[in-house]
């Protein structure tokens, strides 16, 4: 009997039709003979949809059409199984369809930051990737980058604020700016694919960064712009707290800092294949000992962080010094970066068995913890007052 997989992607976020790309190469990467595939697309109005016209990347060119000729479904859990349950009774299938296990493919906010991963925990199926804590922490740059800095991990000089507080906090920020040094990069700190991101040479283009970065997040972080700067990415694949670095690759920009249009429209044929398309160079050319240590920079990053299944670590560079940074983490990364474990002979297909193995074994092992006990305590609850126990 085939694995029911489902495949989530969409939702209401920035990078929503990046996500669509890479699930689309998820879905087209997994082995119809052991799987059954099923779209589990999430629209930006937060409605989950399935349906075969899912599985095309041409029908999403007209997404309000893709979406009337979908189902709009629910996920549940009954006592010993989650279920997809269709709310239209025009759906084919008519009955629920059992959900063996979810590989989500969201990027961004509202689906890679632990909100989808706690919505699956709720119902009780396995998925693959990072639980919710690591998922959190990897998108907020913020909290990411407190642990890799209490962790002794190498970072460029920062600092960070809640935007609401600009005004009153004016005389701080410019403070700090100076201390780092000009110029800076001002970001948003829950957002990814380059989104949000400017460059600040003075005070006046700083504060204009900081409003165009507080246009998507309440938090903003500001960052010490590394000279003579290379963009290192390395992908690690976590499997029970065992992890493994893949090759390297340095994304090649055209623009002073790695933008949207560097990452997605490298080629003429750009978003058809997401950051498969980015202009890139595999293995990245820098020396056999750099490698190394990037490498297992890379490791320590995702162990320290909690990732598991398929992430990807950025990494700047600065080729003066030759001294390296880690910039993020991508927990759902571009097209799953199965062009880098393509590298190391791991192709799309086998990284998929990979990501199905590891939420079946997550399950697993969960389901031999304790979460709760079978006693009742209101079993015996005598009413005596409302303050409670605590």
């Amino acid at each position: 009997m085939k694995i029911n997989v489902g495949v989530m992607f969409g939702g209401e976020s920035v990078e929503h039709e990046i996500s669509i790309i890479s699930a689309v190469q998820a879905m087209d990467a997994l082995d119809k003979t052991r799987y059954e595939v099923i779209p589990l697309y999430i629209s930006k109005k937060r409605v989950l949809y399935t349906g075969d016209e899912l599985k095309e990347i041409k029908n999403f060119k007209d997404l309000t059409k893709v979406i009337a000729a979908s189902t709009p479904i629910a996920i549940v859990k009954d006592e010993f199984k989650t279920e997809i349950i269709p709310l239209k009774k025009s759906w084919k299938y008519r009955k629920p369809i059992r959900l063996d296990v979810v590989i989500p493919v969201i990027h961004g906010t509202h689906g890679e930051d632990g909100t989808v991963q706690g919505f699956l925990e709720m119902v009780g199926v396995p998925y693959a990737g990072c639980d919710v804590i690591a998922a959190g922490i990897g998108q907020d740059k913020v909290l990411m980058k407190h642990v890799l800095e209490n962790s002794g991990l190498p970072i460029v000089p920062w600092f960070w604020f809640y935007s609401g507080q600009v005004s009153e906090s004016k005389q701080s920020i410019v403070t700090k700016a100076k201390e780092i040094g000009y110029p800076v990069i001002v970001k948003p700190a829950c957002l990814g694919s380059s989104v949000g991101i400017k460059s600040a040479n003075n005070e006046f283009e700083l504060f204009e960064a900081i409003e165009f970065a507080s246009l998507y997040d309440r938090k903003v972080i500001v960052e010490k712009m590394v000279s003579n700067l290379r963009e290192i990415n390395c992908s690690v694949l976590g499997v029970n707290l065992n992890y493994r670095a893949s090759s390297l690759e340095e994304v090649l920009k055209t623009d002073e800092i790695l933008s949207y249009e560097n990452k997605y429209q490298g080629n003429a044929k750009g978003l058809s294949k997401g950051m498969a398309s980015a202009t890139r160079q595999i293995p990245a050319k820098i020396t056999e000992q750099m490698t190394k240590d990037i490498q297992l920079l890379a490791v320590k990053t995702a162990e320290v962080l909690g990732a598991n299944g398929v992430s990807r670590i950025d990494f700047l560079i600065d080729d003066d010094h030759e001294v390296a940074y880690i910039n993020e983490i991508n927990t759902i990364p571009g097209s799953l970066s199965f062009y880098l474990w393509k590298e190391d002979g791991l192709h799309f297909s086998a990284l998929m068995d990979i990501l199905v193995d590891q939420a079946i074994d997550r399950q697993r092992q969960q389901e031999k913890m304790v979460f709760s006990y079978e006693t009742n305590l209101l079993a015996h609850f005598q009413k005596k007052g409302t303050k409670g126990t605590k």
